[in-house]
């Protein structure tokens, strides 16, 4: 199994986190201190994972906006850092256990088949291009694009994943993802532009 720089798998530390019960909620600020050295990837994978199975409407606006702040700080090789109003967040501890439940087994599938590879890809110059396309990707996350969730999402768990294990390859896939997503969104664009001119033409 591939292991972060802690060596130990970050699907077990959530678990940790999740099944703590001296701690009713859990903030966002919590988080980022407990997940250490690996907080950057970890947080993009815990925000952008959810987004990538159905759920409920408007949760990718939620889920997105930090989002935006922690590719930003990718881009910008900056230490993972939320402003206030985002770290106080918090959920309850049975709710995040609940999403841990969700995104763990397809996390520790992923950790089975992550290993270091293609290095120059997650060199430090590599990971600012790749902070730059997940920031893209957030923005598009946030705004209310009928099916604008889940490709983007996956595109960020992807290089997230090969961000946090050094692995290029999936950092290539997130990419590749993220060029289908674009596509994909481009075309529900130009559709809506078109209904839209078409609905203005028929009033004249």
């Amino acid at each position: 199994m591939a292991h972060s720089h802690s060596g130990r798998a970050l699907s077990d530390v959530l678990f940790e986190i999740a099944s703590d019960t001296t701690r009713p909620r859990i903030s966002l600020g919590a988080l980022l201190k407990a997940l250490d050295d690996r907080a950057l990837g970890a947080l993009l994978l815990i925000f952008s994972l959810p987004c990538v199975i159905p759920m409920p409407p408007g949760t990718s606006t939620v889920l997105g906006t930090p989002l935006v702040f922690l590719t930003a700080q990718l881009m910008l090789a900056l230490a993972p850092w939320l402003p206030q109003f985002i770290a106080q967040r918090s959920i309850s501890r049975t709710d995040f256990a609940a999403v841990v439940a969700r995104i763990a087994p397809w996390l520790a599938r992923a950790e089975n088949l992550l290993k270091p590879r293609l290095l120059w890809i997650t060199a430090p110059i590599g990971e600012r291009f790749v902070g730059l396309v997940c920031l893209y990707l957030a923005i598009v996350l946030v705004l209310p694009i009928p099916l604008g969730n889940m490709l983007p999402a996956l595109a960020i768990s992807l290089m997230a994943l090969g961000v946090l294990e050094r692995d290029g390859l999936w950092v290539i896939a997130g990419l590749i993802t993220a060029v289908a997503s674009t596509v994909l969104i481009a075309g529900v664009l130009v559709a809506m532009l078109k209904a839209a001119l078409f609905v203005v033409a028929s009033f004249f």
